[in-house]
């Protein structure tokens, strides 16, 4: 079999990109100069929590996630960020290709949340890679990826940072059931709320004050997600 290596040599947002994108430049050697006619490749990107320290403002940011701070030696454990497959051309010897990876600002999914809390420093990613190849030559051969390639990548945070702002500037997002919405919508209109944000905003001095109608309950956290959210037939509180 022909020997392949993969390394992320970085990774930047997509500023051209209908939606949140980041795009890992990943460098690929084929030994002894071989010649590789096509690489069909699958890559798993996963979140290593445990690879880094946190602040004390972080931490309080993921307590929902992994508990209180003396658990985490038994919960800091791997987050599914990403499954994304890329092709890539034919060559000899090394070439370098761009993997782009679709995100999502969902904050029902557990990387978002968990890229979210982070202010500052690098998010520790692990590429997991699998596929076929198409090598050979003087001839054609296929030969499959070998399950236990991979590749490490510090992400800088402010590069997720720098994505999200330029898709939700200044905003952030809730994904709600019907009822819930329905719920909201009717407080807001017996109120004459000008905005979600006003109706929100209300909901929560009134809670702070201790009087008033109660907030509609709360949409159910979903856990930790395979691969980032696809659309939603719910509704949307921006």
């Amino acid at each position: 079999m022909t020997p392949l290596t993969f390394t992320c040599t970085g990774v930047r947002a997509d500023p051209y990109a209908a939606g949140p994108t980041l795009v890992f430049r990943l460098r690929i050697t084929a030994g002894d100069q071989a010649r590789v006619h096509a690489l069909a490749l699958r890559c798993q990107l996963r979140l290593e929590p445990a690879r880094r320290g946190y602040g004390t403002q972080e931490g309080e940011r993921l307590t929902d996630l992994f508990g209180e701070r003396s658990r985490w030696g038994s919960t800091l454990n791997p987050v599914q960020f990403a499954q994304v497959s890329l092709t890539v051309p034919g060559f000899t010897g090394e070439t370098e290709a761009d993997l782009v990876v679709p995100c999502t600002y969902d904050m029902d999914i557990a990387a978002s949340r968990y890229l979210g809390a982070l202010t500052d420093g690098e998010a520790p990613l692990l590429l997991l890679f699998s596929g076929t190849a198409f090598t050979g030559a003087g001839g054609f051969q296929v030969e499959p990826v070998p399950w236990d390639r991979e590749a490490r990548c510090a992400m800088p945070v402010a590069v997720w940072h720098q994505m999200i702002e330029q898709h939700f500037p200044g905003c952030g997002w809730i994904r709600l059931p019907h009822e819930t919405m329905d719920a909201l919508l009717g407080y807001r209109s017996r109120h004459a709320l000008p905005s979600w944000e006003a109706t929100v905003a209300a909901l929560l001095a009134a809670a702070s004050a201790g009087s008033g109608p109660s907030a509609p309950r709360p949409a159910r956290l979903l856990g930790v997600a395979a691969a980032p959210a696809h659309l939603s037939t719910e509704g949307t509180v921006r």
